[in-house]
């Protein structure tokens, strides 16, 4: 029970890690809670400069293995390793610098699939790539993210098709969530930005959301 506790604590603080915001902040004198809808590499991309989320991301992947691999390192077992895994997603999502803000999660989850499950992560990058092409990355990634689960646990990996499935309820509640942006009070409005944020990961069908 005890390493269990450590392994949430380590996987929490290394995604709590601001990367985003901290990079904005450096390069632009960006602050991201104010300008942006997330707190992330896309809002970087928009606000700060086109290549800016690809070191930040390279940071947040590296999170993610971190926190897998710390674990591992130390000899716990692979349940424990995934355990500090989603956690650092859910720092990352919901940093505690960030007043509980934060980005997607996908950056350090994917450091997650590197250590323990590869093809995995191979899947994730090709979703990715075929959302930039069709310019539907959100809906792309959220049905990947659906399947992986299956794929992980006939690859037999039991532990990490359960962390992949957390990543799924994780990514639905972010999504849903949005920083804690308001909702309209009209039911049938509200009822449509919720169907929007979950497939679109945004309030309103234009791009980059306001």
């Amino acid at each position: 029970m005890e390493n269990l506790i450590l392994a949430v604590m380590l996987g929490y603080l290394l995604g709590s890690l601001p990367t985003a915001q901290l990079a904005a902040l450096r390069l632009a004198g960006v602050d991201l809670r104010r300008r942006a809808w997330t707190i992330s590499g896309s809002a970087l991309y928009y606000e700060v400069a086109r290549w800016a989320p690809i070191p930040v991301g390279l940071i947040d992947v590296t999170k993610g293995v971190a926190a897998i691999a710390l674990p591992l390192w130390l000899g716990e077992s692979r349940a424990i390793a995934v355990t500090s895994g989603i956690t650092a997603v859910v720092g990352h999502n919901w940093s505690i610098w960030l007043a509980f803000r934060g980005g997607r999660g996908l950056s350090p989850f994917l450091g997650m699939l590197v250590v323990l499950f590869p093809l995995g992560a191979l899947l994730l990058l090709l979703a990715l790539g075929v959302g930039r092409l069709l310019r539907q990355t959100p809906v792309v990634v959220l049905v990947t993210l659906a399947l992986l689960p299956g794929v992980i646990l006939a690859g037999g990996e039991r532990e990490v098709a359960c962390g992949a499935l957390g990543m799924v309820g994780v990514t639905v509640v972010k999504r849903l969530e949005a920083n804690r942006r308001p909702l309209p009070t009209d039911p049938a409005a509200r009822r449509l930005v919720l169907w929007r944020r979950l497939w679109l990961d945004r309030d309103t069908r234009a791009w980059p959301p306001a």
